[in-house]
């Protein structure tokens, strides 16, 4: 794969609680210079950040982050604010005490609630793979399947581990054909970033392999 098939992959991350605009600037700047699929910010920024790119750029966002056990209510209200401020891509966390408990109409209910209040734009879910068992990612494979989602996505980047190549692999073994995957969290470079897409990855959230590009552009 080329640099450029690769960027565009990527959803250029920058979630860091101490992140400031000028630094949300720098990042759409990177994203638009280097066509990333998207930059994905705090919803306190999306606004902002959405002013600035206009159309030459997709927002993204979090949505009961990072640890998603937030009420749906909640959640729908985060969503239906992120939408309205100019998000074009919502990527919520699930309830993983829910997942333990064996709730699952609970959460196929609300991962559908989050979906509406999306009005339309795309809905990423995040499940955690680091805290869950085999089963439980499987299970949560069908869950999101059945959803009304466009993706399934790994991880945070703020719990005790990110995107696995074996997480991936499972996942594109046992998720119906329109799911799309997205790896997410200690995603290291270009060389580790084209083998998630290789396994089945469709979208990658990073803040690496822009940085990569670059490095390599000064040598």
């Amino acid at each position: 794969m080329t640099e450029r098939e690769i960027l565009s992959c990527c959803d250029h991350t920058l979630l860091a609680q101490a992140a400031t605009w000028d630094q949300i600037k720098a990042i759409c700047d990177d994203g638009m210079q280097y066509g990333t699929a998207s930059v994905c910010i705090p919803p306190s920024y999306v606004k902002q950040a959405k002013d600035y790119v206009g159309d030459r750029l997709s927002i993204c966002t979090v949505i009961g982050f990072p640890n998603g056990y937030n009420t749906t209510a909640v959640k729908c209200f985060e969503t239906e604010d992120a939408v309205a401020n100019g998000a074009d891509e919502i990527d919520m966390v699930i309830n993983i005490g829910w997942l333990k408990d064996k709730k699952y109409d609970a959460l196929l209910d609300e991962i559908r609630a989050v979906k509406s209040a999306c009005h339309g734009k795309l809905l990423k879910v995040i499940i955690e793979t680091c805290l869950l068992t085999y089963e439980e990612k499987i299970k949560m494979c069908e869950i999101v399947s059945d959803s009304g989602a466009e993706y399934i996505k790994t991880s945070t980047g703020f719990s005790t581990g990110g995107a696995t190549f074996d997480d991936i692999a499972l996942f594109k073994a046992h998720v119906k054909p329109h799911l799309k995957i997205k790896a997410a969290g200690g995603i290291s470079g270009l060389e580790d970033a084209e083998k998630f897409i290789t396994l089945g990855a469709d979208r990658l959230g990073t803040s690496r392999v822009v940085k990569a590009v670059k490095e390599s552009e000064m040598k």
